[in-house]
């Protein structure tokens, strides 16, 4: 799917995946138009030159902001970007800013490799690693037993909606690909309902194929 909008100066390259649908759920939440341009990286297509050029890492989402020439990869430098251009969803200064870009960070440097090792081995590979199984397993519960104590008494993962949430949900959503259940962690699949209530949420997901979100 390439959609194409014609006030559009934002090019968005994406699949359907954690990470791409971080980067559609946060323009739809800014209410920023864009095109969007399919990298089907199940036809390897992330590895063309041309997409090689705009992504270096051959890794989607990455975009092109025509306004001000800036192309960037990495959705975590993405989500940042486009919260300092419309100044929504980031806080700028102070202890919540700080917050915020920590648990972006849990996110990157957790959440989104680790649970991604749970696809590989439980989802696409199974039985081919017990051990591998076993251990990302073990940690995917671990991550969301942290997350699930952090959203106790707390509606998102820090004071308001913003790009840590944004960027933890997609990987949540996965859930039955981890052979999690939801139910056992009755914090998380509270704030994972809430925001799959959302109408960016709803549309950001369905962005580049029109799929529905799973619910525990």
């Amino acid at each position: 799917m390439t959609g194409i909008v014609a006030d559009a100066s934002i090019d968005l390259y994406t699949w359907s995946t954690p990470n791409g649908r971080k980067v559609s759920i946060m323009l739809e939440e800014i209410s920023l138009p864009y095109n969007v341009i399919s990298v089907d990286i199940t036809a390897g297509e992330q590895r063309s030159e041309k997409f090689a050029r705009i992504s270096p890492n051959q890794k989607i989402p990455a975009i092109v902001d025509h306004s001000t020439g800036i192309s960037l990869m990495e959705s975590g430098a993405i989500l940042m970007y486009l919260a300092r251009k419309v100044d929504q969803l980031f806080c700028e200064e102070g202890e919540q800013h700080w917050q915020e870009l920590e648990w972006l960070m849990f996110q990157m440097g957790g959440v989104g490799p680790m649970l991604g090792q749970t696809h590989h081995f439980v989802k696409f590979n199974p039985g081919v690693s017990e051990y591998a199984e076993k251990r990302y397993g073990k940690e995917n519960h671990r991550l969301y037993q942290v997350l699930d104590d952090r959203l106790q008494n707390r509606e998102y993962l820090v004071k308001e909606y913003c790009i840590a949430d944004i960027a933890t949900w997609p990987w949540i959503s996965r859930f039955e690909y981890q052979q999690m259940d939801l139910n056992e962690y009755p914090n998380l699949k509270r704030w994972y309902l809430e925001l799959a209530a959302r109408p960016a949420v709803q549309r950001g997901y369905a962005v580049p194929q029109d799929l529905e979100i799973p619910l525990p």
